[in-house]
């Protein structure tokens, strides 16, 4: 997709109620229950702050996924159409020195595609 930085990102005024339940399940894989319990009632009750799109993923050490994937894709498209998009979960992961994105990697990875310095709308505790 080329880069139309025109074409502005538009982000729900919160996030989507279905995403809290899929990073809690991702959250579970690396942390006990009962600190991802506290994370999940953090999140929720955390205001939306930005961060560029490059730097979230240096802060994550995790790799670029291409639009071969289905679901950057899917969210390639919801840009392209100018549909809102959920903000981004995060977890700072001090103990790794890492920001573990807990719900939003295939967002990232499409927005990342269409703007790298783009502004992203996220909760992070």
């Amino acid at each position: 997709m080329a880069k139309d930085k025109t074409h502005a990102i538009k982000w729900l005024p919160d996030v989507e109620d279905h995403d809290y339940p899929d990073a809690e399940s991702y959250l579970r894989l690396i942390f006990d229950d009962k600190r991802v319990d506290r994370m999940i009632t953090e999140l929720r009750d955390a205001g939306i702050i930005n961060f560029k799109a490059k730097d979230i993923f240096r802060a994550s050490q995790l790799s670029l996924l291409g639009v071969s994937n289905s679901h950057v894709e899917r969210e390639r498209k919801k840009l392209q159409k100018g549909d809102r998009l959920s903000p981004l979960l995060l977890v700072r992961n001090e103990s790794i020195a890492r920001v573990v994105i807990a719900d939003g990697y295939h967002r990232l990875c499409a927005i990342y595609e269409f703007d790298e310095n783009a502004s992203i709308h996220c909760k992070i505790i």
